[in-house]
């Protein structure tokens, strides 16, 4: 894969592709206001509790940080509705964890959210998966999932992958050095997408796998 020298900040790369886009009438980024008044809509608000109670009741935390696991999607719904201020998109952006990692089933997300938020919500959900299968080709599945899916929950998706590699170089570089490669050959289905995530989840994703080459080129330590 190619990798670019970049040291560009997340608000850099956000602005570089803004000027140099054209976004279709209603898809410009919203202002903090506009984003935070769709993060109160109700049915946002209840996704919320119901995610938060859902991680919450299995005890589920972030790895490497040991927080409540809910200020995933909260990072999530917080970046899409930058850009996808439905309530609908912002319901699924915090319930996008909830079927793969809780006892709760689409079902139950269609009964309490409605339709569209389930289908977001699926398309968003990996596996189940056989046991029988590696992780190389569970992972492809994920990516035909993704590549039929939405273009409102591969913006999700986009959110996710942001905020799941933001750090996870230096975190843990012996699983990044699994994990980007994934998720860069997960970019590849997720390409409608808002273009500004896609632009900065490659740029972190890069960046990572920069950050491990020259980890891996250090020389051993020598006791002098």
């Amino acid at each position: 894969m190619k990798l670019t020298n970049s040291s560009k900040s997340s608000a850099d790369v956000l602005n570089h592709v803004e000027q140099n886009t054209a976004p279709s009438v209603g898809e410009t980024r919203r202002t903090d206001t506009e984003r935070d008044s769709a993060m109160q809509y109700p049915l946002v608000e209840r996704a919320r509790q119901f995610a938060s109670d859902a991680h919450g009741r299995h005890e589920q935390v972030r790895r490497y940080t040991n927080e409540d696991y809910i200020v995933h999607p909260q990072a999530v719904a917080e970046r899409v509705a930058e850009f996808l201020p439905e309530p609908e998109v912002l319901a699924a952006a915090w319930l996008h964890d909830v079927v793969e990692d809780t006892d709760v089933d689409l079902d139950e997300i269609r009964h309490l959210f409605g339709d569209d938020v389930a289908l977001l919500v699926e398309q968003l959900t990996s596996g189940p998966h056989s046991d029988d299968l590696a992780r190389a080709e569970r992972k492809l599945l994920d990516r035909m999932q993704l590549q039929q899916a939405d273009k409102r929950a591969k913006t999700i998706k986009l959110a996710d992958i942001i905020d799941n590699t933001n750090t996870i170089a230096e975190r843990d570089p012996e699983f990044a050095a699994l994990y980007l490669p994934e998720k860069y050959a997960m970019l590849q289905v997720l390409k409608q997408g808002r273009p500004e995530l896609f632009a900065l989840a490659r740029q972190i994703i890069e960046e990572g796998l920069q950050q491990l080459d020259q980890l891996s080129q250090k020389p051993p330590y020598e006791d002098g």
